[in-house]
């Protein structure tokens, strides 16, 4: 079970860095959040239980679970929020993006009242 633990971990370790890397190599906020939240949810996901497989023997797996739960629920609402606000104060879309969603859907409110 502890190299199948270890397996685990390397994978979510990956993932984890995979998600710095798309932090710094993303062009604006929005894609920034974006590949932070999937990839650490994941990373992170894959990274506790590994360590839950790899240490089966003790009662900590009962607090991983609820780590992992907890971690499912906050960070993609977190991001959410986090891009809401960005969009609410102004922060500008790269030149590259096709389309505003939530820019047409204000546009939307605004000719409705």
């Amino acid at each position: 079970m502890d190299i199948l633990g270890g397996i685990i971990t390397l994978f979510g370790s990956i993932f984890l860095f995979l998600g710095a890397l798309g932090i710094v190599r993303m062009p604006d906020v929005y894609n920034r959040m974006q590949a932070g939240t999937k990839a650490t949810t994941l990373g992170t996901l894959l990274f506790l239980t590994g360590i839950a497989i790899g240490h089966i023997e003790c009662m900590c797996i009962y607090r991983i679970f609820i780590l992992i739960i907890f971690i499912i629920f906050t960070n993609p609402i977190s991001s959410h929020a986090l891009a809401r606000a960005a969009h609410y104060i102004g922060i500008p879309l790269t030149d590259k993006s096709v389309s505003d969603a939530l820019a047409d859907d204000e546009g939307k409110e605004e000719e409705a009242v």
